[in-house]
């Protein structure tokens, strides 16, 4: 694959940025000190700012990585701040797979903001990058998360028995997928 870092990606709402450290006390208050938005998720919430602080620090660290990919999802709104992130979470250079993970502020939950973040990076791994196949994962018992993932054109691949955890413990995966050859026959 072709890495190129996180870049800037605008779409009609949305620019998906970088974080910057002063993006900190936003990302606390608006996703990462929410028990409701990590229910699903392999982290638990935050209870200090400090640790958002640190988070973050490690993230700009790795912006120096080429295949590192973690975005700021920040609405055109004019306050400049994030709502959630999106980022390839695994990277499998031998097939070329990039899986996707995501999350979002309750305040900004059925509003189609994931889904046009998700909309708006496909392009970028796929043509890019040079992705072969983007994938992505959820807890059945989110069904909304699948609903993102149906929404930007993967196809639902099977859900495997207790194959992953999140903060409710053992839990079965439902598992999406895209091929690079499904994406181009759907831009024709």
């Amino acid at each position: 694959m072709r890495h190129q870092g996180t870049v800037q990606i605008e779409t009609e709402r949305l620019i998906l940025r970088k974080f910057v450290p002063e993006d900190a006390p936003a990302v606390f208050r608006n996703w990462e000190s929410d028990q409701r938005v990590t229910k699903f998720l392999t982290w638990s919430h935050y209870t200090a700012l400090e640790d958002t602080r640190k988070g973050l620090a490690k993230w700009v660290d790795s912006y120096q990585k080429p295949d590192f990919y973690q975005w700021a999802i920040v609405p055109k709104d004019g306050r400049d701040e994030p709502v959630g992130s999106i980022s390839a979470v695994e990277i499998h250079e031998k097939t070329k797979e990039v899986e996707i993970g995501y999350c979002i502020g309750v305040d900004w939950w059925g509003k189609g903001i994931m889904t046009e973040a998700f909309r708006g990076i496909i392009p970028f791994f796929f043509e890019q990058v040079g992705a072969r196949r983007i994938c992505a994962r959820h807890d059945p018992e989110n069904p909304a998360s699948g609903r993102v993932m149906e929404k930007c054109g993967l196809q639902y691949e099977g859900t495997l028995r207790q194959a992953d955890y999140n903060n409710r413990g053992i839990v079965d995966v439902a598992v999406w997928g895209l091929l690079a050859s499904e994406y181009q026959a759907d831009k024709k």
